[in-house]
C-alpha cells in the first residue's frame, strides 16, 4: 500500500505559558513553571490549590455573541486552531479549506458549564438554560472548529482521559496517511479547574503538596520528593497536511510525523501498567519503520505520582533495553502541569519544537532524583542536541489506554 508522508505545518497554543509557540519553547527549555497557587471555590466553601491556569481572554478572535454559545473548553479550542491556521499560513484569502477535518481530543466537556447548571438545579432553579446541552457536549470544540472555518470533512472527537488528544492526533496522521484526508486540523483542549472538577481530582490523593521551594516548584516528575500532580488548562491544535498537500502550496514543514501506537492495560482502571505501556511504543516504532535505536528524547507522561513514573521509566528500559541509557527523558508536566485531556497534543507540540530546534526541554526542579528513575531525566533546564532526528511523546490515561506518537525533523 502506497502510504502518504504527514507533516506539521502549523502549531497553535493556549496554554499556561501563553500563545506563540517560540516563546513557550524558550520559557519551558529555561525550566520556567507556571505552576501557582490559586484559591479554588469560595472563602467558606473550597481550598488553596496547585494550579497551572492559563491567562486567556477570546476577545479579537471570538465576538461575545458567539462566546456566549462557547464553554471555556470550546473558546480556548478555537483560539488555539485560528492561531495554528494562521501560523500554517491557511488563512490568506482564497484559501480553500472546504475539504479540511477537525480530529479533537477532550477528556470531560464543559466542565464549568455542568457545575452551573448543577448549581441551578440544587438552588431549585428547575429550568436549565436553553444553551447547557450544547455548551457541555466533549465534540463542541471541534464543531466550533468546523463552523468557524467552514471546514466540511469528518469533525470528530476522541474522549479516552489523558490519551485523547494524542489519540486524536495519531488517528489524524493515520487518516493522512492512508489516503482518506489530505489536512486536519488536530489537537485537544480541557478547561477542568472550576471548583467541583477539582474536589473530585483531590479526593482521588493524587494532587501534590506545595514543595518548601514555593508553589512553582511543586510538580516533581522524577524526583524522590514527588507527591502528586498538578492540574492545567489550554488547548493545543496543530495542522497536519499530506506531503502533496505541502509540495502543493510550497509549505514550511515544523516536523514530520512517522509513527503512532495505542494499546489498552486491560489491568485496572487507575492503576498503569508497563506491559501495556511496552506495547504501546513498540507499536509505535514499529509503526515508524525504524530501529528504536534512533529514539533520541522522549517527552514522558510522567506525572510526579509516585507510582506512574516508575512504571512509565521501567516500561522505557523494558523496551530500549540498552539504549534507554542513551535517551533523553523528561515531563514538561513539571512546569505547565497535566492537561488531562490536552495534555498529549501540548506535549507533542512541545517535542515538534524541539527536534525543529534541536534542544531537548528538561524535567524542572528535579535536584535529587528518585534512585528508581535512573534514567537521564534533563534535570533543570533544557540542553542543545544537534543529533537529536527521532523524537517520541508518551500518553497515558486513566482506563489503562495508552497513546504514543513519533517525530522526526525535517
Amino acid at each position: 500500500m502506497n502510504r502518504n508522508r504527514v507533516f506539521i505545518t502549523g502549531i497553535g497554543l493556549v496554554s499556561p505559558h501563553g500563545s506563540d509557540p517560540n516563546k513557550v519553547f524558550d520559557k519551558i527549555y529555561r525550566g520556567e513553571s507556571a505552576i501557582k497557587m490559586i484559591r479554588s471555590g469560595t472563602a467558606e466553601f473550597g481550598s488553596n490549590v496547585l494550579l497551572a491556569r492559563t491567562e486567556f481572554d477570546p476577545t479579537g478572535i471570538i465576538s461575545k455573541p458567539h462566546q456566549v454559545f462557547m464553554d471555556r473548553v470550546s473558546q480556548m479550542a478555537v483560539v488555539a486552531a485560528h492561531h495554528a491556521l494562521e501560523n500554517a499560513g491557511l488563512l490568506s484569502d482564497g484559501t480553500d479549506l472546504s475539504s479540511t477535518a477537525v480530529y479533537t481530543g477532550c477528556s470531560l466537556g464543559g466542565s464549568q458549564t455542568i457545575q452551573n447548571a448543577y448549581k441551578r438545579y440544587f438552588s431549585n432553579i428547575r429550568v436549565a438554560r436553553p444553551t447547557t446541552v450544547p455548551l457541555i457536549m466533549p465534540n463542541a470544540a471541534a464543531g466550533h472548529i468546523s463552523m468557524r472555518h467552514k471546514l466540511r470533512g469528518p469533525s470528530q472527537n476522541y474522549s479516552i482521559a489523558c490519551a485523547s488528544s494524542s489519540t486524536a492526533i495519531g488517528e489524524a496522521f493515520r487518516a493522512i496517511r492512508d489516503g482518506y484526508q489530505d489536512r486536519i486540523v488536530t489537537g485537544g483542549t480541557e478547561a477542568m479547574l472550576n471548583d467541583g472538577s477539582i474536589c473530585s481530582w483531590e479526593a482521588l490523593t493524587v494532587l501534590a503538596k506545595e514543595h518548601p521551594e514555593g508553589a512553582h516548584a511543586s510538580c516533581r516528575p522524577f524526583a524522590k520528593d514527588r507527591t502528586g500532580l498538578v492540574l492545567g488548562e489550554g488547548a493545543s491544535i496543530l495542522i497536519l497536511e499530506s506531503e502533496a498537500m505541502v509540495e502543493k502550496r510550497n509549505a514550511e514543514p515544523l516536523a514530520e510525523i512517522v509513527g503512532f501506537g495505542s494499546s489498552s492495560d486491560a489491568h485496572n482502571l487507575t492503576q498503569p501498567s508497563a506491559e501495556g505501556q511496552v506495547r504501546a511504543m513498540r507499536i509505535a516504532v514499529n509503526d515508524a519503520g525504524i530501529d528504536s535505536t534512533k529514539i533520541g528524547y522522549i517527552n514522558a507522561h510522567a506525572t510526579g505520582t509516585g507510582a506512574g513514573d516508575k512504571v512509565e521509566i521501567d516500561a522505557i528500559k523494558l523496551l530500549f533495553e540498552d539504549h534507554a541509557q542513551n535517551i533523553a527523558v523528561s515531563s514538561t508536566k513539571s512546569m505547565h502541569g497535566h492537561l488531562l485531556g490536552a495534555a498529549g497534543a501540548l506535549e507533542f507540540a512541545i517535542t515538534v519544537m524541539a527536534l525543529k530546534n534541536k534542544q531537548i526541554p528538561p524535567t524542572a526542579h528535579l535536584k535529587d532524583r528518585d534512585p528508581e528513575c535512573d534514567l537521564d531525566c534533563v534535570p533543570f533546564t533544557g540542553r542543545s542536541s544537534p543529533e537529536l532526528d527521532y523524537a517520541l511523546c508518551n500518553s497515558f490515561a486513566f482506563g489503562g489506554s495508552n497513546a504514543v506518537l513519533i517525530a522526526k525533523h525535517v
